[in-house]
């Protein structure tokens, strides 16, 4: 009880006045006095003009004011206002004299109808009622008017100024000046992130390479006392979703030290300076922290080499920011305890100084995942679904070959909507494989409206592309055969591509006329051809410029190669080579591409009856399999076929 006794009662907070309601009150104040004027200072009736001219016959009117061409003002003559009906007309003003405010007002539409009556009913009762015409302006409403503009201006600047304070509270201008404090989001020790390295599947050599920096931040002895340094700068590049921001959210849960996140769009800003300053703060609250980490998202926003855009100007906003970086990275008086991690998938573009050592010490590449990978990619993403016993995930992850991380995850999200869509209780193989075809070839288009003719155009068409695929030993293996609308396109054939590291010219021919079977069964069928071989047409050109300018796969170009991989000159104004060249590179293309459409050709003649019962299947079932391949041309064992080939010629020498 003593205790209790002794301890001060702290007395509620009084609420804190919010002057902005002086400003929203007199706002409505100008609004009213605008609207309704003297008007609702007085005691005016309004009445309608039915009324009035009734009044007008029984001659209780002694004077009508016509006011601004649309109003009448109308006054009661003395024994008018003393009958019955008129005593709640009596006019009381609040201020002023009330002989000068009338008895009744009332709109009314057309003037000169409004006149016209007036006059006949005087004409034909004898009255003398006095008629005037007034024009009167709303003193409030022009004053209202005349500082509408500024007040907006002033409200505009008021919430600017509060939207470009960080703090948020106080006064309009009290927090001006945090325009050019640092937009990073810190996770500290203490914040609940979930992400941890076990979330990260696949990425192996990253994972190992971003775990010895938070090791690194959490026993730092253990590598200084050799004499070796940390890294100061980790930079992540590769294709878009392979998980490089999901790495960084990993070293956020498991660094247990202050993780500063923000995007390289963060620091752009329409107000010059603004980003440098960004940049100065950032590691200001990095170093008062420290052993700290920063990751910046999205690099290339701010870090693009410089020098590249002659139109900008001496004052590039961007070129000042990345400089104030690249000092603050690798500076004099730059504190070491503080890592940067920045991903990017554009890294051909960035600046040069930015890359190099001391400042971006390491360059991890998050490829795509291979087959392994994308295995455990699938466990993880598979955890929060309801999946059928069973499921074979070594066949799912050879079915999604070319997949990120991403794709992944979305082709899991899909899988599971499908099974939901057709009222199942686990998500199956057959969902995910609905999804696979979902996500390459789009969305089924049964009622789009295909002629027989066209039809039969695209199941020979797709049989040409199936047919030569099986007949060649490097063409990918067939998967899946439809003629059902996907998507932008007509038809579709599924391969299933073998993941090689290296290609070999052979390769690459076999590769290229498999996907010109589909012109040479439009020839060799019908002996026309059409429009639809339009991307096959796009790839194969694509592969053969490829073989002769890039990989130097041509024996009549040689060994050269016109790939730049700064992406410095990807073509632009002059053309690496003369036009003696150019005209070789073209020749050359054009005959790869056409001896490899006569092979395909060829291989369809010789096999004319099997490609017309493979196309007429297609045409019955509309989807084939390649069960369907196998019972008409047989297995697809090259290798056989290669000892029986080498056992031929050993008995022939």
């Amino acid at each position: 009880m003593a205790n209790n006794k002794n301890k001060k009662t702290i007395p509620p907070k009084k609420p804190k006045f919010n002057p902005y309601w002086i400003y929203a009150g007199l706002f409505l104040f100008f609004i009213g006095l605008n609207f309704f004027g003297s008007d609702a200072l007085s005691g005016e009736n309004k009445t309608s003009p039915a009324q009035f001219f009734q009044y007008l016959k029984d001659g209780d009117v002694e004077k009508v004011d016509i006011v601004n061409r649309r109003e009448a003002k109308v006054y009661l003559t003395k024994e008018a206002e003393e009958k019955e009906v008129h005593k709640k007309s009596i006019p009381t003003a609040l201020f002023g004299d009330s002989n000068n405010i009338p008895n009744y007002t009332f709109e009314f539409g057309d003037l000169q109808n409004f006149e016209n009556q007036l006059k006949e009913i005087k004409a034909n009762n004898s009255i003398t009622t006095s008629v005037e015409y007034k024009t009167e302006t709303n003193p409030w409403g022009e004053l209202l008017f005349s500082l509408l503009p500024f007040i907006l201006l002033i409200g505009v600047w008021i919430f600017i100024m509060r939207r470009m304070s960080s703090g948020g509270g106080g006064g309009a201008g009290g927090q001006i000046f945090n325009i050019g404090k640092s937009k990073a989001k810190l996770f500290d020790e203490k914040t609940d992130v979930k992400t941890s390295f076990k979330d990260v599947a696949g990425l192996e050599g990253a994972k190992e390479e971003v775990q010895e920096i938070v090791d690194f931040l959490k026993n730092p002895e253990k590598y200084t006392s050799l004499g070796g340094k940390i890294p100061k700068g980790a930079l992540l590049v590769g294709p878009p979703g392979t998980g490089k921001t999901l790495l960084a959210k990993a070293v956020a849960g498991e660094a247990q030290v202050p993780f500063f996140s923000l995007s390289g769009s963060d620091f752009v800003e329409m107000f010059v300076g603004v980003g440098a300053s960004r940049v100065r703060d950032l590691f200001k609250q990095a170093k008062e922290k420290s052993p700290s980490i920063i990751f910046i998202d999205e690099i290339d926003a701010i870090g693009r080499a410089r020098g590249k855009n002659a139109m900008s100007g001496s004052n590039d906003e961007r070129e000042n920011t990345l400089n104030q970086l690249l000092t603050e990275m690798d500076g004099f008086g730059t504190n070491t305890n503080v890592i940067v991690l920045a991903a990017t998938n554009r890294a051909d573009i960035l600046d040069k100084a930015l890359m190099r050592a001391g400042r971006f010490d390491r360059q991890i590449f998050v490829d795509l995942p291979d087959v392994r990978e994308r295995k455990e990619i699938f466990e993880v993403h598979l955890r929060p679904l309801k999946k059928a016993e069973g499921l074979d995930l070594d066949f799912l992850s050879k079915q999604t070959p070319g997949f990120s991380g991403a794709d992944i995850a979305n082709l899991c999200n899909e899988a599971a909507l499908i099974a939901a869509r057709n009222n199942k209780k686990a998500v199956e193989k057959q969902d995910f494989l609905d999804a696979v075809d979902r996500i390459i070839g789009g969305l089924e288009k049964k009622n789009k409206i295909v002629t027989p003719e066209e039809k039969r155009a695209i199941a020979f068409h797709e049989a040409g592309h199936a047919t030569v695929s099986w007949m060649l030993e490097h063409a990918a293996p067939l998967v899946k055969v439809t003629i059902v609308p996907r998507g932008r396109s007509l038809g579709a054939a599924w391969y299933l591509p073998e993941e090689r590291l290296i290609v070999r010219p052979e390769q690459m021919l076999d590769e290229m006329c498999a996907a010109l079977g589909g012109r040479a069964a439009e020839k060799v069928i019908f002996d026309k051809i059409s429009t639809g071989a339009l991307s096959d047409l796009e790839k194969v050109t694509k592969q053969a410029r490829a073989m002769v300018t890039v990989y130097g796969l041509s024996d009549k170009v040689g060994n050269l190669t016109y790939y730049d991989s700064s992406g410095q000159n990807e073509y632009g104004f002059s053309k690496p080579y003369s036009e003696q060249t150019a005209e070789l590179i073209d020749k050359e293309i054009s005959d790869i591409i056409e001896t490899q459409y006569q092979r395909a050709v060829n291989l369809l003649e010789e096999n004319k009856d099997k490609l017309t019962e493979l196309a007429e299947v297609l045409l019955e079932k509309e989807v084939i399999f390649k069960d369907n391949l196998e019972k008409i041309f047989g297995e697809r064992n090259f290798k056989k076929e290669a000892q029986l080939t080498d056992q031929k010629s050993e008995e022939e020498e």
